[in-house]
């Protein structure tokens, strides 16, 4: 997106789907109901974020199960199933299942990596292997052959009354198109296209070359990526920075949201941890002064999609204002239409 003017082609939103411990379904059931009021709003894509030994979705796919059967039209994501903690064998039976289910709408997302707090959890996760596991690129290499239909099994045709499959069942033609990196580095970028995945970017990404510019890190990474990928300009990226319109809000919301943001503000700007992570600030403010920061973003004049991250901590109806500006006022003001007009 180089320049005001150019619309802005499919908007997105990100939640991670908090519920009290006491209460876990009354959280569960509220992220069913932003999803189907995004659908309901216009909006093309619903991510889940994905969270372990937290008060957080940590089955997204099956929630996601759930959301199909409450939405007909609106893309289903994740951002992202960290698959340290899966079997792709079996998270490719769970994606094909929930993509049919959805008539073709599933957008998994996927990283690599060794499970968050390793140490703390290993002993549970994998008590006989732990020390075998392979957490690199080749875990997500498995996953794109098991869905996309590549032989899983030995053993295929009658045996007894038995039918074998020698591939994942059930197969979802397509899915295999669908499916993203969650990424935040050049290298990742680069193997994310060379593997013909598309590409998540988000409000973090690793400081390269002693930059702390995370705008323009952020636009090099999209730019390695296209050059890597077969379908080169044509590639799917999505940028995820947190944006929070206030166009609608009350006074206590819009006292609230700054407060938040004012909260974040510290980790912005300068290299966070061993893994020099960057953090982009959070966009607060209309939408138009908002628009207007996203046009001067080098990595968002780089997209064509996005998909927003919503507030990690906020209530209801704090989202459902956030997203209906975002869908009548934000989106409209960068070129876009709601699905259906």
């Amino acid at each position: 997106m180089p320049a005001p003017g150019t619309p802005l082609e499919k908007l997105g939103f990100l939640t991670i789907g908090l519920f009290d411990r006491d209460d876990p379904r009354a959280g569960h059931e509220t992220t069913l109901d932003v999803i189907a009021l995004g659908e309901q709003l216009g909006f093309d894509s619903a991510y889940l974020r994905h969270r372990h030994l937290q008060y957080g979705i940590s089955s997204p796919i099956a929630v996601l199960g759930a959301a199909t059967q409450r939405t007909s039209r609106i893309e289903l994501g994740t951002a992202v199933i960290p698959l340290g903690w899966e079997n792709p064998l079996r998270l490719a039976e769970d994606l094909a299942t929930v993509d049919l289910l959805s008539g073709g709408r599933l957008n998994p997302g996927v990283s690599v990596g060794p499970p968050m707090r390793w140490d703390a959890v290993k002993e549970s996760l994998y008590p006989d292997t732990a020390d075998a596991e392979d957490f690199s690129y080749e875990r997500v290499e498995r996953l794109l052959r098991f869905v996309g239909g590549e032989q899983a099994g030995t053993v295929r045709g009658r045996e007894g009354i038995e039918e074998w499959s020698d591939r994942v069942e059930p197969h979802s033609p397509g899915l295999r198109q669908r499916l993203w990196y969650g990424g935040g580095s050049t290298r990742s970028a680069t193997w994310a296209g060379e593997h013909g995945m598309n590409f998540l970017t988000s409000s973090v990404v690793s400081a390269e070359n002693d930059s702390v510019d995370f705008a323009e890190i952020q636009a090099a990474q999209v730019r390695a990526f296209r050059a890597a990928s077969p379908a080169g300009e044509a590639a799917r990226v999505s940028q995820g920075l947190v944006v929070i319109p206030t166009d609608s809000a009350t006074d206590g919301q819009r006292a609230k949201y700054a407060a938040y943001v004012e909260s974040r503000l510290p980790r912005v700007g300068t290299p966070q941890g061993p893994g020099r992570l960057l953090f982009a600030p959070d966009l607060l403010g209309t939408s138009e002064q908002i628009a207007e920061q996203l046009y001067a973003h080098a990595g968002f004049r780089e997209v064509r999609e996005v998909v927003f991250a919503l507030p990690f901590s906020f209530e209801h109806e704090d989202y459902a204002q956030i997203l209906t500006d975002i869908a009548t006022r934000l989106g409209p003001a960068l070129g876009w239409a709601p699905a259906g007009q």
